[in-house]
């Protein structure tokens, strides 16, 4: 790949004097670019967006500024960050949206890519997380954003074409886009498993080293494939001439995935999950996602009164975690893919298993701990238009850097999801030909009277239901906008990348007397720094009475922009 190094200046400088190098075909980008996005919470009543990447986000805003509509808007913002974030999103993995239009009539995409249907075979009694090994599903990100444009053709009038919404993208790899805070962080982190990571290695860093934050990283193969898949369509990506590119690339990856394996790759339009809450409705998406997790916590935490718990205190985060353990155990126990094995979706959000749930908590005893952690990183997109029409939507690779591994000269970084899967013949998520894996991705929406009036998603894996759990009570239960309720101390229950204890992280900022008063109640106590990434980098978008108000996590290089 080509770069340019910025000798003597920083991203803000760079940005602000040599944008329309950064964005070529993008060069009327609507938005100010900064170094760091500013805090802001975004106001309007005409449209919002909301990404972990600033020029992402500006794509987006450019549709609904052009007449796009909310799913035109998330497809833009989706494949630039495809291009613009590649630690955590790309086209070679999977995505989900939550679609509802202006009266609350709401679909869910599960784009989800199956296991091959011939096997391989593995020594260790292990899957390789990264690696050939590790290319073990097909992607549907790119079947997800081509079946919600299809929905915007027919269904809610959409005017912009295929190729218009992959444009931003097509120039950001052209082009060029200078390197975020967040890419050069995981690729540092990774450093010493380059070796296992060739595609990285070789794609995205300069000569052996890191590239800069601000320095200037063009994908000129990523390119070709996106103006191939502009001009021939998103199905060209598994049944056309791209089609027969990707598979001859997994092949010489290692990869089990066949061409017939791409082609029988489909995201499935289905109806969401829903349980009551505090006079709404909570939506997500079917198993087997973990969507049906975050609502099972939030029907726990219905059956309490929130309002006699101050927000902040120990009492609070010790009755979000000690919900959130019952729901996981449930998660544990019971999810994966239902065309293979029975997941009792209904019985779990039923009135009677969520008032067990919260009749078993003690609110002076934390319930232990030693269940197993799922890692993953992924990136969270926001949408609504003037007309109401909303998308939440999450994108993902899995792990950081998916499997490390390239699809050939196409540009594409593939997925790792398939290392989810386990080999033991008795476990609900055993790898079998054609099965789609666990999935922590959960993207939410909460209606009100029928409508939307919360969009909100976040990354973190195991911890984006813990995270969502936080920012809900906080948004809905304590009346916060999204940037109060997005910029307040968070926790993170389980084992991380850093630190392999069964401990309940909490930020600092949460204060000395909640740190001792959780410890008192059982709770292993670790604490993190006040903004920690660890907690998660969630998006969220509320809609009052035509008005919307928006935010991306402090945390993150995100913003939430308003027409």
């Amino acid at each position: 790949m080509k770069k340019k190094m910025l000798p003597d200046m920083t991203r803000r400088d760079f940005i602000s004097t040599s944008s329309a190098m950064v964005l070529g075909t993008m060069a009327s980008l609507s938005m100010p670019l900064e170094a760091k996005p500013d805090n802001k919470l975004a106001t309007s009543s005409k449209g919002m967006v909301t990404s972990p990447h600033e020029l992402a986000t500006g794509a987006g805003l450019d549709v609904l500024k052009s007449g796009g509509n909310a799913i035109e808007a998330a497809i833009a913002i989706a494949a630039s960050l495809n291009v613009t974030y590649p630690h955590f999103t790309g086209f070679g993995g999977d995505a989900f949206m939550i679609i509802s239009d202006r009266n609350g009539k709401v679909r869910t995409l599960s784009g989800i890519g199956q296991a091959p249907q011939v096997l391989p075979q593995y020594s260790g009694g292990t899957i390789p997380t990264r690696g050939a090994q590790s290319m073990l599903t097909t992607a549907a990100n790119v079947d997800t954003l081509g079946k919600a444009f299809d929905i915007s053709r027919n269904e809610l009038g959409g005017k912009k074409s295929w190729a218009e919404l992959l444009k931003p993208a097509i120039g950001f790899a052209r082009d060029g886009f200078p390197v975020s805070e967040s890419e050069r962080f995981w690729m540092e982190y990774r450093l010493k498993d380059m070796a296992s990571m060739p595609g990285v290695a070789q794609n995205f860093m300069l000569d052996g080293r890191v590239p800069d934050i601000g320095e200037i990283f063009r994908q000129p193969r990523l390119a070709d494939t996106l103006e191939t898949l502009a001009m021939r369509g998103y199905r060209d990506f598994y049944e056309g001439k791209l089609a027969e590119r990707i598979a001859k690339g997994l092949k010489e990856a290692g990869s089990p995935l066949t061409a017939s394996d791409l082609a029988k790759t489909q995201a499935r339009v289905e109806p969401p999950l829903r349980v009551a809450y505090r006079g709404g409705e909570l939506l997500a998406n079917q198993p087997p996602t973990q969507g049906i997790t975050t609502l099972e916590i939030m029907g726990i935490l219905d059956r309490f009164d929130m309002k006699k718990i101050a927000e902040g205190s120990a009492d609070y985060y010790h009755l979000l975690v000690e919900a959130i353990k019952r729901a996981f155990i449930d998660r544990n126990r019971y999810v994966a893919d239902p065309e293979f094995v029975d997941v009792p979706s209904a019985e779990l959000l039923s009135a009677a298993h969520l008032d067990k749930l919260a009749g078993q908590i003690d609110m002076q005893r934390a319930l232990p701990w030693p269940h197993v952690f799922k890692n993953g990183d992924t990136v969270y997109i926001g949408a609504v238009d003037a007309e109401g029409n909303a998308v939440s939507m999450l994108q993902t690779v899995y792990f950081d850097w998916g499997s490390g591994m390239m699809t050939g000269d196409t540009g594409i970084l593939w997925h790792n999801r398939g290392a989810s899967f386990s080999l033991n013949p008795a476990h609900r998520n055993v790898l079998q030909p054609g099965k789609r894996p666990f999935h922590t991705l959960n993207p939410g929406m909460y209606l009100k009277n029928g409508k939307p009036a919360l969009l909100y998603g976040t990354q973190g894996a195991d911890g984006q239901p813990q995270t969502l759990t936080a920012i809900l009570t906080r948004m809905i239960d304590y009346g916060m906008d999204p940037l109060t309720a997005l910029s307040k101390p968070r926790f993170l229950l389980g084992k991380t990348f850093s630190d392999t204890r069964d401990s309940l992280k909490l930020e600092q900022d949460a204060g000395e007397q909640v740190f001792s008063e959780l410890a008192r109640r059982g709770h292993e106590m670790s604490a993190i720094p006040a903004q920690s990434p660890l907690s998660g980098q969630p998006g969220a978008i509320r809609i009052d009475d035509g008005v919307y108000r928006g935010a991306h996590d402090p945390r993150s290089d995100g913003r939430a922009l308003g027409v």
